[in-house]
Formats: structure tokens, sequence, C-alpha cells
């Protein structure tokens, strides 16, 4: 559980939103009804001052370290694990509409689904109220419709697995400096397809079992 964030004390309100997250895990694949996961996470706009000097042959490469930030930018990151599928789009701000406008896009990859579980972490950014303030009262409420939400607790962020996938693409793609939001789309794209192609799937172990063992100190006595 190293790098997990977990409260301190015991948690009713913790440990039964959990195992409802572990629950929804637990479903077969079914097309008719997906299970997917949301998360986001910023990145920042970084562009190297001066080049590194060169050094005569023999000598260390000189590292000069002044950089130039450039703002920071948003990425929305959707996975559907069974399916080994992931959604993403990156966004100048992370604000209700920005949400909204994503969320309407996962809808639009599963229009034959019949209901749509959606986990996610309980922002208040990630409200109903977002598709009321981004469309008209009609598209709101069908998109609404489209969705079950699953909120992971607080300080259990660790519990979405889209936190996984952004954590793979931090290390696999944005891992270095890039300047402005044109690249950072182009690589994650560029990514985000790759990753696609090789249908890579999370095989996740942990279930309400597991919990209740492992983390048997956050559960109430009675």
């Amino acid at each position: 559980m190293k790098g997990w964030v977990i409260p301190a004390e015991r948690s009713g309100e913790f440990v039964s939103n959990m195992e409802n997250v572990l629950d929804v895990y637990k479903r077969p694949y079914d097309p008719d009804f997906p299970v997917v996961c949301m998360d986001e996470s910023p990145k920042q706009l970084i562009e190297e001052g001066r080049p590194s000097i060169k050094m005569k042959p023999g000598m260390d490469k000189r590292e000069d370290y002044e950089y130039i930030r450039k703002g920071c930018v948003n990425i929305f990151m959707a996975n559907e694990p069974l399916a080994g599928k992931r959604f993403v789009k990156v966004t100048e701000f992370k604000k209700k509409r920005d949400w909204a406008l994503f969320i309407k896009e996962i809808a639009s990859h599963y229009k034959k689904a019949k209901k749509i579980t959606l986990v996610m972490d309980n922002f208040n950014t990630h409200s109903p109220s977002a598709f009321y303030e981004a469309f008209e009262p009609k598209v709101a409420k069908q998109l609404w419709d489209r969705f079950e939400f699953v909120f992971t607790p607080k300080h259990g962020s660790w519990l979405n697995m889209a936190e996984i996938e952004l954590h793979v693409l931090n290390g696999q793609c944005l891992n270095r400096h890039i300047p402005t939001i044109e690249m950072v789309e182009d690589e994650v794209q560029a990514w985000n397809n790759a990753r696609n192609n090789k249908k890579s799937k999370i095989n996740w172990q942990f279930t309400a079992t597991d919990a209740r063992i492992k983390l048997k100190r956050l559960y109430p006595s009675y």
C-alpha cells in the first residue's frame, strides 16, 4: 500500500464508500453496462530557458537549469479497465464546464450502452449540476440519465483505476519538459492510440475481503 493516502482513524464513511467501489470492480464485463473510471491531472508547461553547455571531451555535460514556466494545462483521463481502452483529453482549464464536456465525450463512445457506471473522485466540479450549466435542460437530463455515478471516498483516490492510467501516462509520455498545449495534445494522443492498440488492461486484485484484513483498523468497532 505504499503511496496510498488513507484516513488516520476509523471511518464508517470511508469503508462503506470503499466497499461500494470494490463491488463495482467485481462486475463482469458487460457492453450494455460498462464500468468506466475517470480522473484528471495538471501538467506544467515548461520551456527551457537556455540549452545545456557542451563541455570538452571526457568532461561531464553541464546542465543549465534555467526554465521558463508557460502555465498549466489539465488532462482528463477515462478508462474502461475490462475492455483495455481509454480516452484522454487535454484542456486549458478544469472547471465544471470542462468536466461536463468531457463526460459528454465519454458518453459518445458508448452510444449503445444502457447505462454507464462512472467511478471518479468526489470533487465539487464532478456534479450533475455542471450539465445544466453547460447544456440546455433537455440535453443535460439526457446526459445525466446515461450515467450511474460512483464516488471514491475522501482520501481514497487510489481506488480510482484512472489514477493508475495517469501514472502510466506521466511515466511513459509526460516525464519531461513540454512548452505548449499543442505539443502535450500530440504526445498524449499518440500515447493513447498506442496503448489502446495494445488493449492494455488493469488487473485489479484488491477486494473487500482484502480490505477487511489489511485495512481492519479503519473499520468501526461494533
